[in-house]
């Protein structure tokens, strides 16, 4: 993005993958969840006011109009994720940024080890040395190692002076205590679930697809929890926007009375020691285990790691960051943008249009 849009200066891009866009090939399963119809620095963990700031300069609208003058058109579609906004394949966003970058020299396949400054920034990569007037380092975080992810932009950012918030994998699936073993005996089974996460005092709550997983559970609900979730407990209610009561009552088995996959059920019962009988020959003491249902409380053990996450929370400190042009505070001439920064959106198209936003910014300020 950033590149894109400096066309005055002379600019090269240093990759370590072969060809660029490597995240963006993968991400929205291969369809680029690229920005949401409704955008708020709630949608975001970070400092606020610089969510707030970073967002107000390029809005979702500006970003689809730009994507609309380059041919790309992207459309929302709410299956996965309400509002998000998907192209039709990554690859048209890719090719979108080859054309826009002719200009840029691109040293591809090359790992950056190492910046030093002296009048001029020295970068010290596996191939060769190159030196710059301004330095933007846009390398992510640590997630998708695969792809290229690595500690450099953390390291920079040390080495310059700047404080780093911890770091931990976000957007990502959780790994469950022995009590909830039984989870992994429904792996690939998904449902409807309304996830609730203590946080600050309060508490975030997500509607949406869960989906069971041979290390514990998925899926967009509970990517959007991993974000928020700070160790201990949290809730899944199996039965959203339905009362219980009604389904306590009849003749027919529990298995079949409650509206769940049947596997669901058979596994949900054998972890409470309940007898899948008649829902009219329940006690009242059964009754009340099967409420459970609609506030399952668990802890989790951990997370699938940064090998299967997302984004990386945490990272810069962005009270050391200029918000109106991305430079650092600590060093003039390098700006810092993108995953990388203390500022983590949730799933949906919210990280793309908040990085793409600080991209435009930076540009702008350079240009």
């Amino acid at each position: 993005m950033l590149a894109s849009q400096i066309k005055n200066k002379k600019i090269c891009l240093i990759d370590s993958n072969d060809k660029i866009g490597a995240k963006i090939k993968v991400s929205g399963g291969a369809k680029c969840n690229i920005t949401n119809e409704k955008v708020s620095f709630k949608n975001y963990l970070g400092d606020e006011d610089f969510v707030k700031n970073s967002l107000s300069q390029f809005s979702n609208k500006e970003l689809l109009n730009f994507l609309n003058e380059n041919g790309v058109y992207p459309k929302v579609n709410p299956k996965i994720v309400k509002g998000t906004y998907f192209c039709n394949s990554s690859k048209e966003v890719i090719s979108m940024f080859e054309k826009l970058t002719t200009h840029a020299k691109k040293f591809m396949n090359t790992k950056v080890l190492e910046v030093e400054f002296d009048k001029n920034f020295k970068i010290k990569t596996n191939k060769q040395e190159i030196l710059t007037k301004k330095l933007i380092v846009a390398s992510g975080g640590l997630s998708y190692e695969t792809l290229g992810a690595s500690s450099i932009a953390y390291n920079i950012a040390l080495k310059f002076g700047h404080t780093l918030t911890k770091t931990k994998p976000a957007l990502v699936g959780f790994t469950v205590q022995k009590e909830q073993f039984w989870f992994k005996n429904l792996s690939g089974i998904s449902t409807m679930v309304e996830a609730k996460i203590p946080y600050k005092n309060q508490e975030k709550s997500f509607y949406g697809s869960l989906l069971f997983a041979h290390k514990g559970c998925s899926g967009p609900v509970i990517l959007n929890s991993s974000l928020y979730w700070q160790k201990g407990k949290m809730s899944l209610d199996f039965l959203p926007n339905k009362k219980i009561e009604p389904l306590l009552k009849g003749n027919k088995k529990v298995s079949s009375a409650f509206p769940l996959p049947k596997r669901f059920m058979t596994e949900f019962l054998s972890s409470i020691d309940l007898e899948d009988k008649a829902v009219s020959s329940l006690s009242t003491e059964e009754k009340e285990k099967l409420k459970m249902l609609k506030n399952y409380e668990f802890s989790p053990a951990g997370t699938f790691g940064y090998t299967k996450a997302e984004v990386t929370s945490g990272g810069i400190n962005t009270d050391e960051i200029n918000y109106k042009t991305f430079e650092s505070k600590k060093q003039k001439d390098l700006y810092f943008i993108g995953e990388c920064l203390d500022a983590t959106g949730e799933l949906g198209g919210y990280n793309f249009q908040l990085y793409f936003a600080q991209g435009y910014v930076c540009a702008k300020a350079l240009s």
